[in-house]
């Protein structure tokens, strides 16, 4: 991303990139129905006996749900209706001042992924079915990751999920380390040493994750021992977001700069262009959809918009947070689309190849990498967005008012008006430009114009009308004195602003009036 962030050095504190959300699901070799048979067979549970039994587990894992809350002093609701979950926890939690431990669990029915059983003399057959049945979330204050979430759904196969926050854990890395910041919401908005802060970030891959993910797994699932000893939770990556934080110096920098970068996203990002950002060329042999939107987040009650570009399952979005960072985010749902060197088995030998990317934990590092390159192709490809706040500034500064003294405002100028076009010639004529000009200089340029026609031949008034228009200029920056004379000139400010309003009311504004047409 270095030509992005060369392009607008100046206004850019630094960049910072860093896992967000984490999605983890694990799941015992349960899943299928052979497995679940096998399972039934090894524990000596019959056909007979099969109701009771799973009855009893579900209730087991509702009632040490109950009597952790009980025990821990903390909230167990039932919800009947939707509720932002996550949001009621952390309120609960900063309204409480809980800095670890449980928080509280919430329980609700909801879709899964379970089994149906038929009896045809010998062997109890299996089959995979969807049912609906009730779901535990545990929300706990952790040390290192801040908030986390644990769910498990209460019929076999006894799905796991578990949610971490990368921008947490690395807030509580870089407090533990004495780095100073400050947080908004979910972003750093002020890092006291980048370079710091992006070495902490890139740990993250590398952390134990199946002992940390096991370690929260024997908190919530009693059954873990005695009824599935030897069994064991493989973990998955179900949904990675990797950010990378673009942080400005200030919100009207960003705020300036973000409607053209969105315009750019929509308008000038097609397939070919989505598909090369997140490392992959359109081929005619691609079977999918590619598709941009653009939403305003002002409809979900957060000030702002946000770009998304969808490849099959896999996202890369762009959005503010704070009004201070631009953050540019790539989602990886499913990372079979993209490789890894790993090692495969081909005609009954293994040897070490560019393979699809699995789902497994042990490959944080590859999410990691293809995420920071997709994000750094991204913010590459608008770097050709060039950055308009100064002329912007200075067409805000001729066409507003501009205060003199307490008492006298300099008035405003309209480009595109007869009379201040009429100034802007007068002005700007070439027998100027190498001696600068008077006061009479300027009355015979505007001799027969409106400016001077309704005054007479009274040379006094018709000096003083034209003083008055020298301090208008002058308040606005168009013209400047000549030091040690009489004589004025046009700053280097005038001639920009007053050819480009000749340009457009005399060429520009007919031709884009007369296509409007």
């Amino acid at each position: 991303m270095k030509d992005f962030i060369q392009r607008h050095q100046t206004k850019i504190k630094g960049v910072l990139s860093c896992f967000d959300r984490m999605l983890f699901r694990g799941y015992l070799p349960l899943q299928y129905g052979q497995g679940m048979a096998g399972f039934l067979k090894e524990r000596r549970i019959p056909f007979g006996k099969l109701k009771p039994f799973l009855l009893d587990t579900s209730a087991a894992l509702k009632a040490h749900a109950q009597e952790m809350a009980e025990k821990r002093g903390r909230p167990y609701r039932y919800l009947e209706a939707s509720l932002p979950m996550e949001q009621e926890a952390r309120a609960m939690a900063e309204k409480e001042a809980i800095e670890e431990g449980l928080v509280c669990i919430f329980a609700r029915q909801e879709p899964c992924r379970t089994f149906s059983f038929s009896f045809r003399q010998d062997p109890l057959f299996v089959h995979s079915v969807r049912n609906r049945c009730l779901h535990l979330y545990y929300y706990f204050m952790d040390r290192e990751f801040g908030l986390i979430h644990l769910k498990i759904q209460t019929w076999f196969p006894l799905t796991m999920q578990v949610y971490v926050n990368g921008q947490e854990w690395l807030a509580r890395k870089l407090s533990a380390h004495g780095i100073g910041f400050t947080k908004l919401d979910n972003v750093l908005v002020e890092v006291e040493d980048f370079e710091r802060a992006q070495a902490f970030a890139d740990r993250l891959p590398s952390l134990p994750w199946p002992r940390i993910l096991d370690r929260w797994t024997r908190q919530i699932n009693p059954l873990m021992k005695p009824l599935l000893r030897g069994y064991q939770y493989y973990w998955v990556a179900a949904q990675i977001e990797y950010a990378t934080d673009v942080v400005f110096k200030s919100r009207s920098a960003l705020a300036e700069l973000y409607p053209r970068l969105l315009s750019h996203g929509m308008l000038c990002c097609g397939a070919k262009e989505v598909m090369s950002f997140l490392g992959r060329k359109l081929r005619g042999s691609f079977q999918g959809e590619v598709t941009t939107d653009l939403v305003e987040l002002s409809k979900m009650r957060i000030p702002g918009a946000r770009i998304k570009h969808r490849v099959k399952e896999n996202w890369l979005k762009m959005y503010d947070k704070a009004g201070l960072v631009l953050r540019v985010e790539t989602v990886i749902n499913n990372p079979g689309e993209f490789r890894v060197r790993r090692r495969v088995r081909r005609n009954g030998k293994q040897k070490m190849e560019w393979a699809r990317m699995l789902k497994g934990v042990a490959y944080l590092f590859r999410y990691r990498d293809v995420s920071r390159s997709a994000n750094s192709r991204y913010l590459d490809g608008l770097a050709v967005v060039s950055d308009p706040t100064a002329r912007v500034r200075e067409v805000e500064r001729i066409t507003s008012p501009r205060r003199v003294t307490s008492h006298r405002t300099a008035k405003a100028f309209n480009p595109l008006s007869r009379a201040d076009l009429e100034l802007f010639r007068a002005f700007m004529s070439g027998e100027h430009t190498l001696r600068g000009f008077k006061n009479g200089d300027i009355r015979r340029q505007l001799a027969g114009t409106t400016h001077l026609s309704g005054i007479g031949p009274d040379e006094k008034r018709r000096s003083a009308k034209v003083s008055r228009i020298f301090q208008r200029f002058h308040a606005h920056g168009l013209i400047a004195k000549i030091p040690h004379s009489r004589k004025w000139r046009t700053t280097r400010l005038g001639r920009r602003v007053m050819a480009t309003s000749i340009q457009i009311r005399e060429l520009n504004f007919p031709q884009l009036l007369a296509h409007a047409a």
